[in-house]
Order: C-alpha cells, then structure tokens, then sequence
C-alpha cells in the first residue's frame, strides 16, 4: 500500500491556514484529500473545567494524538492537508518522528503582525494576542519547501501556488532534513 501524501501548513493562529486548506481541498484534482485541523482535535475534549497543570496534560496528548491520527490516515493511504501551530519545539519533534518526512510537503504560512492582530480582532473567537505570542515561535525551526504570505495573496492563490509545487517537491524533503537535523541531536535551528 502507497502511504499518502500530506501538505502540513504551520502559521500562527489567524495567519489564514484553514482558509488555504479549504481552498485546497476545493482544486486539488489528483486524489482524494482530508483536511485535518489541530483547531478540530481540540473542539472534540469535553468542555469541564480542568486546572492549569490538568488542562496542559490534555493539551499535550491532544497534540500527540493529533500527529499520531494524521500518520494513521497517511499510512493507510490517505491524503492529507495538515492545519497546524508548531508553537512548541517538541511538537515539531514529535511530527518529526511519527510521519514519513519524504511525504511531507511543509509549507510556513506567513502573515505580518498588524495583520495577525486585525484578523483576530475580526474574528472574536480567539483570545486577544494569541498571534503575537506565537508569531516568533512558529517558523523557529527555519526550514520549509514552500512559504506563503497570506497579506499578499489570497488563500485561493497560495493554495495554486501549493498545488503547483506540490509534484516538485524537493528531495530531501524540508521534514527530511530537519529530522535528520533535530534527531541527530542538534538543537539549534536549521539555517538554511
């Protein structure tokens, strides 16, 4: 069985992934693609009040479930457009680990920070500054196949951009070589 192929966009909050994903799953023409969203995983745990210490436990095995569930589905043949926040060095890792990196197409999904902020603004359904915070954690890493500005194309042209790149992904992969990178025990940011 062929493993399935995964575009995973890593932006911060409001930085427009989900309007790609969507706008990905509406003209990728070349098999049948699933569009897996963190922001889903973490609609699906009850809504009970839970401590500090109790609510980042459930958060971290949300997100390990999260990578886990997305390597099940690609194992089995699935085709996936991945909607995540790598705002924490260990979720990197952990992806790193469980999905094949030469199946991976990861693409940074940018936004200026006036922008993030108007967005959220806009939005109303995320806490106030949850962008900025995570603005200079997300592309730490410093290592992509393809990067998008979402301030200077819509999502409709940055999900053509994807499609196009997409049967030209460069070997090794941007996954390849960060876990080569980060799983030979290098901790510091890959510069490309």
């Amino acid at each position: 069985m062929t493993s399935g192929r995964i575009i995973f966009l890593n932006g911060t909050s409001s930085s427009g992934k989900s309007s790609i994903a969507r706008e990905l799953l509406d003209i990728l023409d070349d098999g049948v693609f699933f569009h897996m969203a963190v922001d889903g995983f973490n609609a699906m745990r009850s809504k009970r009040e839970l401590g500090a210490e109790e609510f980042d436990a459930a958060l971290r095995r949300t997100r390990m479930g999260f990578h886990r569930s997305i390597a099940a589905m690609a194992q089995v043949g699935n085709d996936i457009v991945v909607d995540h926040v790598l705002s924490e060095p260990w979720r990197l890792l952990d992806c790193l680990t469980v999905l094949r990196p030469e199946d991976v197409l990861f693409v940074g999904v940018h936004c200026p920070p006036d922008e993030l902020a108007r967005r959220e603004l806009t939005r109303g359904d995320r806490p106030p500054g949850l962008a900025a915070h995570q603005y200079d954690l997300v592309h730490t890493h410093g290592d992509y196949d393809l990067e998008c500005d979402t301030s200077a194309a819509s999502p409709r042209e940055c999900a053509q951009r994807i499609k196009e790149f997409f049967p030209h992904r460069p070997s090794p992969t941007a996954f390849t070589r960060l876990r080569r990178h980060y799983l030979a025990g290098c901790q510091e940011p890959l510069t490309a």
